[in-house]
C-alpha cells in the first residue's frame, strides 16, 4: 500500500501553533478574541473612590484639631460620584455625626423637598461639607478651622469634578471663595472659581439648617433654585 504524503505545511503549521499557545482549542464555534473594556464611567468610580479613601485617610490623619477630636466621625460625602451637581453645606450635626451621611434628618428632608421643587433627586447628585467633622455644641466653625479643611475640600471637588458647587452656608462660602461677608448679599450670584487650574460655575444659597430657623429666608433660597435649574439646562447637564 502506497504510503500516505504528509503536507508539510500543514505540520509546520501545528508545531508552529504548539509552539506559542500549547492549549489551543480548534473548534467550530467562532471565537471573540475583544477584551471587554468597562465602561468610561464605571473606570471613573473605581478611580474616584481610590482617590476619596486616600483624602480620607488624609483628614484622619490631622492633628491638634478640636472638632475631630470632639466628633471623631468624619463625614466626607456621599451621592453620585459621576455627578455633574456638587452641593457643599457648612458642617455636620448630630444627625450626620450618627450615620456618618451628609445631610440627614430635618435638614434632609428640607433639602429633599428644595432639589424635587427643581426636579433634581438627591441620589443623583454629590452632596458633602466644608468641615468634615461636627463642631462642639454645633458652634460655627472658627475661620482658622475653616482655612485648614479648604484645603482637602478643594481635593474633594477636583476628584468629583462637577459642572457646578451648590455653596449652602457662609462657612462653605468662605472656604472656597474666602469671602467672610453675608450670605444675604452674596448669594444668587453665579460666579466662576479656578481650583487647581480649573474653572467651576459657583452660586451661594441658604443652608437648609438655617431655613428650618428662618423660614421667612424661604422664599429667597426659591429664586436661587430657579436660577440654579436654569444654569442646569444652560449646560445642557442630567442631573
Amino acid at each position: 500500500m502506497p504510503k500516505k504524503k504528509i503536507n508539510q505545511n500543514t505540520m509546520y503549521y501545528e508545531e508552529f501553533i504548539n509552539s506559542i499557545e500549547p492549549n489551543f482549542i480548534f473548534a467550530n464555534k467562532p471565537i471573540n478574541r475583544f477584551k471587554i473594556v468597562q465602561d468610561q464611567s464605571e473606570l471613573n468610580l473605581i478611580y474616584k473612590n481610590e482617590l476619596l479613601i486616600d483624602l480620607k485617610k488624609e483628614i484622619n490623619s490631622i492633628e491638634d484639631c478640636n472638632l475631630k477630636s470632639y466628633s471623631e466621625k468624619i463625614i466626607l460625602g456621599d451621592g453620585n460620584l459621576n455627578s455633574p451637581i456638587m452641593i457643599i453645606g457648612d458642617a455636620p450635626g448630630e444627625e450626620e455625626s450618627k450615620t456618618g451621611l451628609p445631610f440627614q434628618g430635618e435638614v434632609g428632608e428640607l433639602l429633599n423637598k428644595m432639589l424635587s421643587a427643581i426636579n433634581i433627586k438627591k441620589k443623583n447628585i454629590y452632596l458633602s461639607y466644608a468641615i468634615n467633622f461636627q463642631p462642639p455644641q454645633d458652634r460655627n466653625p472658627t475661620s482658622q478651622e475653616i482655612k485648614r479643611y479648604s484645603i482637602f475640600l478643594k481635593k474633594h471637588i477636583s476628584i468629583i469634578d462637577p459642572k457646578i458647587l451648590i455653596l449652602m452656608g457662609s462657612t462653605a462660602m468662605e472656604s472656597i471663595i474666602g469671602s467672610k461677608g453675608k450670605i444675604s448679599s452674596e448669594r444668587g450670584k453665579w460666579k466662576e472659581i479656578i481650583i487647581n487650574n480649573k474653572t467651576y460655575h459657583i452660586i451661594i444659597t441658604f443652608n437648609p439648617s438655617y431655613l428650618i430657623r428662618f423660614a421667612e429666608n424661604k422664599k429667597y433660597s426659591w429664586d436661587d433654585l430657579k436660577k440654579i435649574k436654569q444654569k442646569i439646562q444652560d449646560l445642557n447637564l442630567i442631573a
